[in-house]
């Protein structure tokens, strides 16, 4: 009883926000400037703080063949100031930077000749290039960009790099818009590269800890690679090692070029503004940025996969299993429908994987699944993770699984069930639009991906629409051994884990 008591009153809430669209429409604005540029307004006065969030519809999927890891890149030069703030002097610092490419010019000149390079060139050369490094960084003053905003009031500030796009957000006081306005256009206006190789190590060091030493990391990794032989979702995000340690400054100046043009950004803007204030703002500001026509979209198809695949990789750690299904893009009809498939075999307690495989038959610590891997704007995989528990092995939970779907596809998922998981479902969404910041995120998201904000509150009723025999049919279509690709990790000879016991 506790748990239908605990589902009233969030189902009430989801009839009362879906049907409230209309009401949520009369405080937003939008506008898109004569450059491209589009903004997305939302008034909310409960509170004097404003949420800020910059979408743009570019990632790790859009790195030139070579320098994989380049968008990530921007993610690290996101706070590292403008041509004018987070410097002792602009004028000097743009000539030893400058300097700085120039020397690195000389230095790949000379290992790239076609005679053998000489050594001792090569030496003096990078000695002469790590001093051109040490000079440009000596005008850098750390952390100011941040710092300035933090002194104002500014919290949450970060950025993350995706598969399919750059995030850029924080929040200020109310009474500090237009500073924000003020930095966040002049990074687009004037982007610098400052510090850009001290921050290359710190995103190479970043793979070698999430990656290379990392048993789980290295799998999925693996297993991307594996499943998906020619769209880029293939590559990691961070990149591969030796393009992350030959990426120049010339490679990001070509990558903003193409790719951080106002059409190709998004921004939200939610909490306790004017609207009208909010347009006169980024006319003034984000206006200054030249319009520039659209990148050119990915247009590499994945190949339908005629055959189950199976990659294994060597760990003494605890072993793990990842299995993977072909699916097709979210603006695909039965994206929903693979949203609840997900629910309901491992969201939670009451899931039937964590019921057979974790609680009941204890054969793994955890087992899960998630809708969408590595990204949503193109094709992508289903994908399910299984952690063998003590004395059990990942060829048991792999047979497990395997009736498990088997039986998910006989059966249809009873209407219980599936009221329950719709409700989860659409709940959690309510649960992200609770606040400024996820709010904002959402906004810009959901206009940079469909077109329109809008497909936020929609997506309500694609889940409610979502019928017992539509799950049952989707996963017959693509839980197939065909489609199928394979990860684990495996005990190397003469080594023993807690895990899986022989």
């Amino acid at each position: 009883m506790r748990t239908y008591k605990l589902l009233i009153p969030i189902a009430f809430a989801v009839c009362a926000f879906a049907q409230d669209l209309k009401e949520f429409e009369k405080r937003v604005t939008e506008f898109t400037l004569p450059n491209g540029l589009h903004f997305i307004v939302l008034e909310r006065h409960e509170a004097p703080v404003v949420s800020f969030h910059t979408y743009v519809n570019a990632g790790s999927v859009d790195d030139p063949k070579g320098q994989t890891g380049l968008a990530h890149m921007f993610e690290h030069m996101a706070f590292k100031g403008t041509d004018t703030i987070g410097t002792t002097n602009p004028v000097e610092e743009k000539k030893a930077l400058a300097e700085v490419e120039r020397a690195y010019d000389a230095l790949d000149a000379e290992k790239n000749k076609l005679e053998k390079a000489d050594s001792a060139k090569i030496k003096k050369l990078q000695e002469e290039l790590d001093a051109t490094i040490e000079k440009a960084n000596s005008f850098a003053i750390d952390n100011l960009y941040p710092r300035i905003i933090e002194e104002n009031g500014g919290v949450g500030m970060n950025a993350n790099t995706g598969e399919d796009s750059t995030n850029y957000f924080y929040n200020f006081p109310a009474n500090r818009v237009e500073l924000w306005f003020y930095l966040e256009s002049s990074r687009f206006l004037h982007p610098v590269y400052r510090q850009f190789y001290k921050e290359r190590s710190v995103v190479r060091e970043e793979r070698r800890m999430r990656t290379e030493s990392d048993p789980q990391g290295k799998l999925l990794e693996a297993m991307l690679g594996t499943a998906i032989m020619a769209h880029p979702y293939r590559v990691p995000a961070v990149g591969w090692a030796s393009d992350i340690e030959n990426l120049r400054v010339s490679d990001a100046e070509k990558f903003f070029g193409i790719y951080y043009v106002p059409a190709n950004l998004t921004i939200s803007i939610v909490g306790d503004v004017d609207p009208a204030k909010m347009k006169s703002l980024a006319t003034e500001y984000f206006g200054r940025l030249a319009k520039r026509p659209l990148p050119p979209p990915v247009t590499t198809v994945e190949p339908l996969q005629e055959g189950p695949k199976r990659v294994e990789i060597a760990s003494p750690a605890q072993p793990i299993e990842v299995i993977a299904y072909h699916r097709p893009d979210e603006h695909d009809k039965d994206d929903p429908v693979f949203d609840v498939i997900a629910s309901v075999l491992s969201e939670g307690r009451t899931s039937i994987m964590y019921r057979d495989l974790v609680r009941d038959k204890r054969l793994a610590l955890a087992a899960g699944a998630d809708s969408s891997l590595p990204g949503g704007k193109y094709p992508n995989l289903f994908f399910f993770y299984l952690i063998p528990g003590l004395g059990h092995t990942a060829a048991e939970n792999e047979k497990e699984l395997n009736g498990i779907l088997e039986n998910f596809e006989k059966t249809n998922v009873d209407a219980a069930t599936l009221a329950r998981v719709k409700t989860r479902t659409r709940a959690g969404l309510i649960r992200r639009l609770d606040n400024n910041a996820g709010l904002a995120q959402l906004l810009a998201e959901y206009y940079a991906n469909y077109g329109d904000w809008r497909k936020l509150f929609t997506s309500i009723d694609d889940i409610d629409k979502v019928t017992a025999d539509d799950v049952q049919r989707v996963a017959k279509q693509y839980f197939t051994p065909e489609n199928r690709t394979i990860g684990v990790t495996y005990q190397p000879a003469g080594e023993n884990t807690a895990g899986e016991n022989k």
